[in-house]
């Protein structure tokens, strides 16, 4: 398998995409629990087909694209939003990226590896090791590279990310992905209540930490990525269940923005896995 994804590091990108969304409609057809979660998602968030359809053929390209970035050359990105980062990195108070399951979130974190991690001041992203140990491997020697720093979702992780950010470094992660058990509380999400993180909530109220929503952009034709980052226009609620409720509502907002790349078929409203 990892000589496949050697293989595949070498096709252009358009190719890989052109393969990935041609693999997410097999998926879709061929999957009626996969299919069945995708289309409830979408119900949820009250979209019409026209705005889901494009949906299904990115989520092939996000599985597609992987070997590309992880083992491949660099791809074309273009900014949105540069000078936020540069404004709040030179506060020196830390900064929180938080990124929803949209568009190719491995791009974010690369790219600000390449333009401002290399530079001195490291990211630090939140991951959950894959079960296979040969794509254990692969994830971990991909992930690590200048200025981008991985911390797993354990205990250990959650003390790594707290360091990194009285350093006055930045951290990443998806706030709209299920925890273990014992790190999150109930909270709508696109009105049906969601095991969600109160990781994110933590670390800005622990650190004092800027904050900023960022997704990275899948550009079409193979193209290569656009990086947006916007800050997050809110002040929490005092309580640690309604703060967690604003950020889900955050994400909600940002996800409509482009429902086109969000991941309607992850499975949202699992319970969550006990911590190891």
């Amino acid at each position: 398998m990892i000589t496949l994804f050697k293989l595949l590091s070498a096709w252009p990108l358009w190719l890989l995409h052109g393969a990935g969304a041609a693999l997410g409609w097999m998926v879709f057809l061929l999957s009626p629990i996969y299919r069945q979660r995708f289309l409830e998602n979408t119900q949820l968030a009250g979209l019409g087909w026209r705005q889901w359809l494009g949906a299904v053929g990115e989520a092939g390209k996000l599985a597609a694209e992987l070997p590309r970035l992880w083992l491949g050359r660099p791809v074309p990105v273009q900014w949105d939003g540069a000078g936020l980062v540069e404004a709040a990195l030179a506060q020196g108070r830390g900064v929180i990226f938080l990124t929803p399951h949209m568009g190719c979130f491995e791009i974010a974190a690369q790219a600000y590896a390449q333009r401002f991690g290399q530079a001195g001041t490291p990211v630090t992203v939140l991951y959950r090791p894959p079960r296979q140990p040969w794509l254990r491997a692969l994830v971990a020697e991909s992930r690590q590279r200048p200025g981008l720093l991985t911390a797993p979702t354990s205990l250990s992780g959650v003390k790594q990310l707290i360091k990194a950010l009285k350093h006055g470094e930045a951290v990443a992660l998806l706030p709209d992905q299920v925890p273990p058990q014992g790190m999150g509380v109930m909270a709508p999400f696109f009105g049906r209540e969601a095991y969600t993180m109160t990781l994110s909530v933590r670390l800005m109220q622990q650190t004092g930490a800027c904050v900023l929503l960022t997704w990275g952009e899948r550009l079409r034709w193979g193209r290569g990525y656009r990086v947006h980052v916007q800050p997050l226009a809110l002040e929490l609620p005092a309580t640690l269940p309604d703060a967690v409720s604003a950020i889900n509502h955050v994400m909600e907002m940002l996800v409509l923005h482009c429902p086109q790349q969000y991941l309607w078929g992850y499975a949202r409203y699992k319970t969550p896995r006990t911590l190891a």
